[in-house]
C-alpha cells in the first residue's frame, strides 16, 4: 500500500493512493495536485534519528574522484530538513553548485538492536524516495559535510509515498532516475550499493538502538548535475515513486 500525508482545506489527513487519486481518512477522494504534501511520516513523540550514507555507490565515489569506503560514511540530519512532495527548495544566493541525490530512503517500523542480517528486513516498515540536496561549496570535504551541505531547512524533499515493506519484492533491485527539467540527468540501479540495507541495518544496530520511525538515507549513485532557481527535479525510484521539488532562489 502506498500512504501518504497531506493537507486538504487546511486539513492534515492521512491518505492512500487509489487509482492515481489521494483516498483521505475521511472518504474523500481528492487529485493529487489538490493537497499541499508533507513527507510520509507518522508524527514522534521524540526527535527522529535520520542516518544518512555518503559515497554508497561505488561508481559515485569514481565520480567524485574518491576511493569507495571500506565502512560506512554516515552523518546525522535534523528533521527540520525534511519537506514535502511537490513543495520548494531554496538555492541560496551566490551557491555555485548545488545537486540533487536520488536515494531510497528505508523507514524502520520496530526497535531494533544488536539485529543479525538475515532478520534486518523484518524491522523495516517500508521504503520512500529522498532528494537529499548538497550544496558542494559548503563541503569541508567528502568525508566530513558540513552541516550547511545537509541540513538546510527543507533541503531534503521526502515521498511523496511511504510503501509498505511487503509491496517492494527485493529493495536491492530497484531502478533510480533523476530528471531536470524533463531531460533524464542520473541513472542507477539499488543493486550497486556498497552497503546494503540488511546490512546497514545489521551494522547500525550493533551499537545504536533503531526506534520505529527512524530513517535510513542510503547514498546516490553517480550522475548529479548543478541545479538552477527554477529547475524542477524529479527523483524517482522504481515501485516506491517519483518525488517532485522546484528550486527557488
Amino acid at each position: 500500500m502506498k500512504r501518504a500525508r497531506v493537507i486538504h482545506q487546511g486539513v492534515l489527513h492521512n491518505a492512500i493512493e487509489r487509482d492515481g487519486q489521494l483516498l483521505l481518512e475521511d472518504g474523500t477522494r481528492v487529485w493529487q495536485d489538490q493537497v499541499t504534501w508533507l513527507p510520509p511520516l507518522a508524527p514522534l513523540d521524540r526527535p527522529r534519528t535520520i542516518l544518512a550514507l555518503g559515497l554508497n555507490y561505488a561508481d559515485h565515489a569514481k565520480e567524485l574522484a574518491f576511493k569507495a569506503p571500506e565502512e560506512p560514511l554516515v552523518f546525522l540530519k535534523g528533521e527540520g530538513a525534511l519537506n514535502g512532495h511537490r513543495q520548494t527548495t531554496r538555492r541560496p544566493a551566490g551557491v555555485q553548485f548545488m545537486h540533487y541525490e536520488c536515494e531510497l530512503a528505508v523507514v524502520i517500523g520496530r526497535q531494533a538492536r544488536k539485529v543479525r542480517r538475515d532478520d534486518a528486513y523484518d524491522f523495516v516498515a517500508g521504503y520512500t524516495v529522498a532528494n537529499d540536496y548538497a550544496i558542494r561549496d559548503y563541503l569541508e570535504n567528502w568525508y566530513r559535510p558540513n552541516l550547511r551541505v545537509k541540513n538546510r531547512d527543507g533541503a531534503t524533499p521526502l515521498g511523496p509515498w511511504l510503501v509498505d515493506r511487503e509491496d517492494i519484492a527485493d529493495p536491492m533491485a530497484l531502478a533510480l532516475k533523476t530528471t531536470v527539467n524533463g531531460h533524464v540527468t542520473q541513472q542507477g540501479n539499488t543493486k550497486d550499493m556498497i552497503f546494503g540495507i540488511p546490512w546497514l541495518i545489521e551494522y547500525f544496530s550493533s551499537f545504536m538502538t533503531l526506534n520505529p520511525g527512524d530513517l535510513i538515507l542510503t547514498g546516490t549513485p553517480d550522475g548529479v548535475v548543478d541545479c538552477k532557481a527554477g529547475d524542477v527535479v524529479v527523483t524517482e525510484i522504481e515501485g516506491v515513486g517519483a518525488l517532485m521539488n522546484t528550486i527557488t532562489s
